[in-house]
């Protein structure tokens, strides 16, 4: 792994509205750490090298006109289950999949705020599972040790911040999506609300149990990314007031009551806090405790939250298989579980 690592997006965007350097230059070295890695990582799925040099290209003529939005010639990346104009939308699975016309809404509203998508990042099939590999890319491998997996599903997005590819990224979160390969990678990862970050093309993703949502390094700037993607399309079936989360980020927080919950949640199946993540856990909460909040143990009522998820999380994996141009191609695990 190269150890030139892009800078936050925060100081990014700030940078180059200072005019400190030019969205080519930075473009140019994502690039380069991206072709560096991609070995040994595999983050990407999809690497759009002269589509984002142009748009680079265009963003310092905007600035240098005197333009400046959120992110006017920030490198970026999105997961591959968001379309992104002239690229394909495999969604983790293998087979030739034709360019799609248009943008999804997250990723319109990024180039809205003037970023520069440099690709798409891998994921599972149909962003099934907990780790992010399969027959159609192989496996993406985790920054820290190349030995793990960062997670998933949207592994590749996190392996591309943690390891300095990219300042941030957005990736999808269903059943820990985002908050899995945020904390095997040691990032921030947001699953917002629904609606908050646009699903669209789709109105519900996966039974409206998937949202988008925001990997980075900082929570500043894991929040700058969010209020950039956030918005709706107009036929969104989910649509909660706008906010500010980059000021909400800004704030002193005060002392805080923490619950401290040990008991996962997906109640249809039995499951057991592995010893080594209890102990981890626990030694947070003490550390938070000595900052001054006040945390105590908890039991949440999650009630038959796993009766619940499951059939929703199947019904939306067997919309997506009926879907696939390529069925024969699937892994045998995605066929396996779509029939439940």
């Amino acid at each position: 792994m190269t150890h030139d690592r892009s800078a936050g997006l925060v100081e990014t965007a700030r940078a180059l509205a200072d005019g400190a350097v030019t969205s080519r230059t930075l473009v140019e070295r994502t690039l380069a750490r991206i072709e560096a890695d991609q070995g040994s990582l595999n983050a990407f799925r999809i690497v759009r090298a002269e589509a984002a040099l142009a748009e680079a290209d265009a963003a310092d003529k905007e600035l240098a006109a005197g333009v400046r939005r959120p992110l006017l010639g920030v490198p970026v990346a999105v997961k591959d289950d968001m379309d992104v104009a002239g690229e394909p939308t495999a969604f983790g699975c293998q087979g030739e999949f034709p360019p799609v016309s248009e943008d999804g809404e997250a990723v319109r509203r990024l180039r809205a705020a003037g970023a520069v998508v440099v690709g798409k990042t891998n994921t599972c099939e149909f962003g099934q599972w907990p780790f992010t590999e399969g027959p159609a890319f192989g496996a993406t491998r985790n920054p820290w040790s190349a030995d793990h997996t960062p997670g998933g599903s949207s592994g590749g997005s996190a392996a591309a911040v943690a390891a300095g590819l990219v300042p941030a990224a957005l990736g999808s979160d269903g059943a820990g999506s985002v908050r899995i390969p945020a904390s095997w990678t040691h990032l921030i990862g947001i699953k917002p609300q629904r609606g908050r970050i646009s699903t669209w093309p789709r109105g519900e993703s996966f039974q409206g149990i998937t949202v988008n949502g925001t990997l980075a390094r900082t929570v500043a700037d894991a929040a700058l990314l969010l209020d950039a993607a956030s918005g709706n399309h107009a036929l969104d079936p989910h649509r909660p007031p706008s906010m500010d989360a980059s000021g909400a980020a800004r704030r002193d927080p005060g002392r805080l009551r923490i619950a401290l919950a040990l008991k996962p949640p997906f109640t249809a199946l039995p499951a057991r806090l592995q010893p080594a993540v209890r102990a981890k856990v626990v030694q947070l909460a003490e550390r938070l405790a000595a900052l001054g909040h006040t945390v105590e143990e908890a039991d949440p009522p999650y009630g038959r939250i796993g009766l619940t998820f499951v059939p929703r999380a199947t019904v939306g994996l067997a919309e997506r298989v009926g879907e696939a141009p390529f069925p024969a191609l699937l892994d045998r695990r995605t066929r396996d579980a779509a029939r439940l």
